[in-house]
């Protein structure tokens, strides 16, 4: 195990307190050679599931070894830039029914979109493979799929979904699931309490609307809070509180321009559209996200724990009362792409790093 110190950070975006100093820690990589890993899950016999983006899912033991590396078949799974297999969740009922979540781009270059499957996990694998969700329309291109999964206390579940990137503007078009996150069963039917049920030109599974690309989301039972972050632009990630029926902006409102550097919009508000509680310009491209529960690291109760691939490190947000009060960089010693963060329930943070050979690494108190 290599220790290290934690390095504060001047807040350069928004005029609140940088955080305290933290409790020092130590890294251990349980595993790597990792390809492209994405999400990670935890059993209740302490195993752990990993995705990879290019079709994989391993079941390792709580010491990183792999028990068994399975290419799932799921149904028409699209394997290409940002396309692939995603996120993993087990089901609230998992104990009895040994049942997982997941979620992957799904189709061809051509027409393709994120699907969920669910499955049941075995000693040796999956079994019962069935695609439960597809995200209308099909589109074409290999990029913006989002795919993170939270489940709410009802147990139905939120799946992230991602504007397509060359069809931002459907993010605002209610009849489709472009740029939104979509409430479901766990079967994946839509439950009759949405939002949008039964309004004329609105798809019955959405949740919330005007997304660019959300690709972290975690639900606190505690404050019985949803919260999400999105990347913008160039500029503009969001880290926003999910309502049902509630429209986030995106493209109307943001505070990212395009690649080219042209504007995207006029407008950083706008009316009848929620603003982020916290944005990061420049962009740090968030990816996984937690907030911590645990119980190794006191003075970290309730800060929200963002990854960041193109900034390379992770973001701790202090929250109080749903308000971010201080930022810190973490991580930045790692200098890899952060894909996912988790809480385990160890106590102990867990990381992946985004790349060919990926690293699944064990964050505790130093000894």
């Amino acid at each position: 195990m290599v220790k290290v110190s934690l390095f504060l950070a001047a807040v350069l975006m928004q005029s609140v307190a940088v955080a305290a100093v933290s409790p020092s820690y130590q890294f251990k990589i349980l595993a790597d050679n990792l390809n492209y890993p994405w999400a990670l899950a935890f059993l209740p016999d302490g195993d752990m599931l990993l995705t990879e983006r290019s079709g994989a899912l391993k079941r390792l033991t709580a010491e990183g070894s792999v028990r068994f590396t399975i290419r799932p078949e799921l149904p028409e799974l699209l394997l290409v830039s940002q396309a692939g297999l995603q996120d993993v969740m087990l089901t609230p009922d998992f104990d009895q029914s040994a049942k997982i979540i997941l979620s992957y781009a799904c189709g061809t270059l051509d027409a393709n979109n994120t699907c969920l499957a669910s499955a049941v996990l075995t000693d040796n694998g999956l079994t019962n493979i069935t695609r439960i969700f597809q995200a209308q329309p099909l589109k074409s291109g290999a990029a913006h799929f989002g795919g993170r999964i939270a489940f709410l206390p009802d147990n139905s579940l939120i799946l992230t979904l991602g504007d397509g990137f060359d069809y931002r503007e459907q993010a605002q078009n209610p009849a489709n699931h472009l740029g939104k996150t979509v409430r479901l069963n766990s079967d994946g039917t839509v439950p009759q309490d949405n939002p949008f049920v039964g309004q004329t030109g609105y798809a019955a599974a959405i949740y919330s609307l005007g997304h660019r690309n959300v690709q972290g989301i975690f639900y606190d039972a505690p404050t019985q809070t949803l919260y999400s972050h999105e990347h913008g632009p160039r500029g503009g990630d969001e880290l926003n509180i999910i309502t049902p029926g509630t429209n986030y902006g995106w493209p109307v409102a943001t505070n990212g321009i395009d690649y080219t550097g042209a504007r995207v919009s006029p407008f950083t508000t706008f009316t009848g559209m929620q603003q982020a509680i916290w944005g990061w310009t420049p962009s740090i491209a968030p990816a996984g996200m937690t907030l911590y529960r645990g119980t190794l690291f006191p003075a970290w109760q309730g800060n929200i724990f963002v990854a960041a691939l193109a900034a390379k490190n992770v973001h701790r947000l202090e929250i109080d009362n749903q308000k971010v009060i201080s930022e810190q960089v973490m991580f930045t010693e790692l200098k890899q792409r952060i894909r996912d963060i988790r809480t385990g329930p160890d106590g102990a943070l867990y990381l992946l790093t985004d790349s060919v050979a990926g690293q699944l690494i064990k964050v505790t108190p130093a000894s």
